[in-house]
């Protein structure tokens, strides 16, 4: 398990998160204050929602990621950088990959580039697993070689390869974390499996699963990736070091429609089959025994568990 690193959580630091009105960042933020941070939120509001963090202590700025001047601003007096801005929709960076591209890449290498000018100590890059190592045989782990389907997946590799880069050759202490599939609480907004399915299970219309139902991610409750996310702040672990935060669980799109309709309490409800749509991977999960011995990393949602907080989150909230 990492040590901690000093100065640590409490001690008054300040962090910049960027895509802080995001679903992760909302999640992200309300732990980083509760731990003593002080914390900014630099976020276009494109798909982040102001008002997910209505009332919470927070300096929020509104800009974007890909413009030198606003990011430079955003890192005045700031110690470490939670890197979450992205277009992170692997359908819609097909659809248009060169504003996934845009924002991804060129958003990216914008905030290295300002963190290191700004001599920031540490910056934690929100990565993805199944997206950039392609389709694999899971397990996949950090020796697996990417090799992404999706202009999403590719945009995540060169987030790394960068961060790897500017901590080689400045010194920036950077740490990607490769995401699992996300799912909890102020995901409202977003397009995934799990927000489809509850809010066709709330207006009684057909789930719809794209393929045979076989394919599979690895699903990770949102207070969960953020603790990852925290642990990489603060460890003592090597710069440039590349993490997967996941479950080790494989679920089928199948066992998720029939966990989500578990617990809202529809077990019979319908379920209707089209075709796949391009540059999704077939099959994914992830070890996570490298975050486990050096960031002491370790999921303690299960799934019930979580789709349960999430779907009364929903209930009060989105439906």
């Amino acid at each position: 398990m990492g040590n901690a690193a000093s100065p640590g959580p409490g001690s008054g630091r300040r962090i910049l998160v960027t895509g802080g009105a995001g679903f992760i960042g909302a999640n992200l933020v309300r732990r980083l204050l509760a731990d003593g941070w002080a914390v900014r939120v630099l976020d276009l509001l494109v798909t982040g929602r102001k008002e997910y963090l209505d009332g919470l202590d927070v300096e929020f700025v509104a800009g974007d990621i890909r413009i030198p001047e606003v990011v430079a601003d955003a890192l005045t007096g700031v110690d470490a950088v939670a890197h979450l801005a992205a277009s992170g929709s692997v359908v819609q960076s097909v659809a248009d990959p060169a504003s996934n591209f845009s924002t991804n890449v060129i958003g990216t290498f914008t905030v290295l580039d300002q963190a290191r000018q700004a001599d920031v100590r540490r910056l934690v890059f929100s990565s993805t697993g199944g997206a950039l190592i392609g389709d694999a045989t899971p397990p996949v782990d950090e020796r697996s070689v990417p090799r992404p389907i999706s202009p999403y997946g590719a945009s995540k590799m060169v987030g790394e390869a960068y961060g790897h880069a500017f901590a080689k050759s400045y010194g920036l202490h950077t740490v990607s974390t490769r995401f699992a599939n996300v799912y909890g609480p102020y995901s409202g907004h977003k397009g995934g499996a799990i927000t489809v399915f509850f809010k066709a299970l709330h207006a009684d219309q057909p789930l719809i699963i794209y393929g045979d139902g076989k394919a599979s991610r690895d699903y990770l409750y949102v207070d969960d990736i953020c603790a990852g996310i925290q642990l990489g702040l603060t460890a003592d672990v090597p710069a440039g070091s590349v993490y997967h935060l996941a479950t080790g669980v494989e679920t089928t799109v199948t066992q998720l429609a029939d966990a989500c309709r578990r617990v809202v309490g529809k077990p019979d409800h319908p379920i209707e089959f089209r075709p796949p749509r391009p540059g999704e991977v077939n099959r994914n999960f992830a070890s996570y025994d490298l975050a486990r011995a050096e960031l002491g990393f370790s999921p303690t949602v299960g799934l019930d568990e979580g789709l349960a907080r999430t779907w009364h989150w929903y209930l009060e909230h989105v439906l």
